[in-house]
């Protein structure tokens, strides 16, 4: 399966450092072979801390292959952001979606759920019951 019919992943945080090393590590979690595409989206233009409608855009143009864009974000003004765009209707590719998950374990299960060729609601599902993960 190429990527072309894979959902694209963006994630959106705070900081570049962080967005870029949970992609790291989702991707590196997704195993061997083809994974998703996905693209961090962190911190400001100017490198600061903070989040950027024209990197968020940006990133979610570089993963869209056409069978949609889960968006996860790390803090609130991260997911106003997201909100913004998606209301505005023409700066995200259709099918984009902000994703309610835990940004680390959300962004692993959506992107192994993303690479093994599964939809957007598929996706967004898997992204979503990371909240229900135990850790005792």
């Amino acid at each position: 399966m190429s990527d072309g019919q894979r959902v694209g992943i963006v994630l959106v945080s705070h900081s570049a450092a962080v967005a870029s090393s949970v992609a790291e590590l989702a991707v590196g979690l997704a195993g061997g072979g083809a994974t998703a595409p996905v693209a961090p989206a962190g911190g400001t233009a100017d490198g600061g801390l903070g989040t950027s409608a024209e990197l968020l855009a940006a990133a979610a143009a570089a993963v869209d292959r056409g069978a949609g864009v889960a968006v996860l974000a790390d803090l609130g003004s991260a997911v106003l952001t997201v909100k913004a765009l998606l209301a505005e209707g023409d700066e995200l590719p259709p099918g984009t979606r902000l994703v309610d998950a835990p940004f680390v374990e959300g962004a692993v299960a959506a992107v192994v759920t993303a690479s093994a060729g599964a939809d957007l609601d598929a996706v967004e599902a898997a992204a979503r019951e990371a909240y229900t993960y135990r850790k005792e």
